[in-house]
């Protein structure tokens, strides 16, 4: 197993368009390898999709792997790669989750939706706690802005604000990012 410098487990929070996935990319630049694990799944006939995913792998050095995945608790529980990984992102995995869960509509939200999706969230934040593996994750911050006008969305806020603070309790340093600068929230130790 290769040995790696200390790296705090991290979560970087932040707007649309902020610069997160830059600056999370940034923290782990020294590594050669790097697991990227991508949540956004791919989007067939959206072109402005296609062209943000080829910017994103672009810009990651070609030694990188990546994984098009949801099932983050299978990653972080891998011990047996001792790759740093990088989550991109939080948001669009739990878009995910709500879809799988039929989470956007309001009666099965409340006849088991919500249940479902609560235990997918408090599964990341458990294998997010227990991880060996050096860790950084990318989430959007989306409790300052306009307040959704459909149930749906403000259940999609509510939720993921309550899994970013999950996860942000078991990391050790916390990053918010506005408008590309990168302001500490949660300090690492030591």
């Amino acid at each position: 197993m290769a040995a790696h410098p200390a790296l705090p487990r991290t979560l970087l929070l932040g707007g649309a368009r902020s610069g997160k996935s830059t600056r999370a990319e940034q923290l782990l630049a020294r590594y050669p390898d790097v697991l990227y694990v991508a949540t956004g799944g791919a989007r067939d006939g959206d072109t402005e999709w296609a062209q943000r995913v080829a910017l994103h792998r672009d810009r990651r050095p070609a030694s990188w792997r990546t994984a098009e995945t949801c099932d983050l608790a299978a990653v972080l529980a891998d011990s047996a790669d001792p790759a740093p990984v990088l989550i991109d992102c939080l948001a669009l995995w739990l878009t995910a989750v709500m879809d799988e869960c039929g989470a956007w509509d309001d009666a099965v939200w409340a006849d088991g939706g919500e249940a479902a999706v609560q235990r997918r969230c408090e599964e990341l934040a458990r294998a997010w706690a227990a991880t060996r593996r050096p860790v950084v994750a990318v989430s959007n911050e989306v409790g300052m802005g306009v307040v959704p006008a459909t149930a749906s969305g403000r259940r999609f806020r509510d939720t993921l604000g309550r899994l970013n603070m999950a996860v942000a309790d078991a990391s050790e340093r916390v990053l918010l990012v506005v408008a590309g600068q990168v302001l500490t929230v949660k300090p690492a130790a030591g």
